[in-house]
């Protein structure tokens, strides 16, 4: 495959991802991950790593958008910062510990566990089950614990952490709009500490391509961001003119069956 036509596909993939996610609202890791396990494998990139690979060249990706993300609902006033505080520790060395989990696996194992995680989230959306909100927030020890949860799963599985953490963050007491805002904040130190150890954990493996650092594809990366954040707003606009249950049902019934062909794969 060309260098040119890779990165066509490349770009094509976030055009795709971002699209995807102003149009469902999702995190674009829940896209890009498995779209970059299929691109990898087209370049006949090793087996072994290819799935650390597109969840770490994923994190990467996610600290441009995420940091695009955050700044917007920043100068709208819906990040609640005592709570943001309050998770931030936890966020990071949940990340941190998430990584090195993810590095422990093997590709058919780490790739089984996503699948069954895109499947649960799936299923979420064919259920349209929503957050329950409430009305007490917890103490700092308890959010502290709830930001280890959230980053470790987040950075195991190249997310941004929307999944976990808006529901949280209802059940805290916030608003939708609020909870929304602090978690495209949270996603931030997410993707930032766990791309960075991705790199470090990465380096040095003989089978990674000579355009990678560590487990970050640079090619990937600058494709993917190029295309996804402009059209992130083409997903907005699609989400106010084509109907959206049904296209939600359609997604989900397409995540089915891509984490059905990661678990048995």
């Amino acid at each position: 495959m060309s260098i040119a036509l890779t990165l066509l596909g490349y770009l094509a993939l976030g055009a795709a991802a971002g699209t995807l996610a102003g149009l469902f609202g999702v995190g674009g890791g829940i896209i890009i991950v498995p779209a970059l396990v299929f691109a990898f494998g087209l370049q006949n990139i090793a087996p072994e790593v290819v799935v650390h690979l597109a969840v770490g060249t994923s994190l990467a990706t996610i600290v441009v958008t995420g940091t695009s993300s955050a700044y917007g609902h920043w100068q709208r006033g819906s990040i609640h910062l005592p709570w943001l505080k309050a998770l931030l520790p936890g966020l990071i060395l949940g990340a941190v510990l998430g990584v090195f989990v993810a590095g422990g696996l093997s590709a058919t194992v780490l790739g089984t566990l996503f699948g069954i995680f895109i499947v649960l989230v799936a299923i979420r959306m064919l259920l349209g089950l929503s957050p329950k909100p409430g009305s007490t927030p917890p103490g700092n020890v308890a959010m502290g614990v709830a930001g280890g949860v959230i980053g470790g799963i987040s950075a195991l599985f190249g997310i941004g952490g929307g999944t976990l953490s808006v529901p949280w963050l209802s059940r805290c007491g916030a608003s939708m709009t609020r909870a929304v805002g602090t978690s495209a904040a949270c996603g931030l130190p997410i993707a930032l500490a766990g791309a960075l150890t991705f790199i470090v954990v990465g380096r040095g493996n003989p089978m990674l391509p000579d355009a990678a650092t560590g487990f970050v594809m640079w090619p990937a990366f600058f494709g993917v961001v190029l295309a996804s954040v402009p059209f992130a707003r083409v997903g907005v606009r699609l989400a106010h003119v084509l109907p959206a249950r049904l296209m939600r049902y359609a997604f989900a019934l397409l995540l089915i069956v891509v984490g059905v062909r990661f678990i048995m794969s």
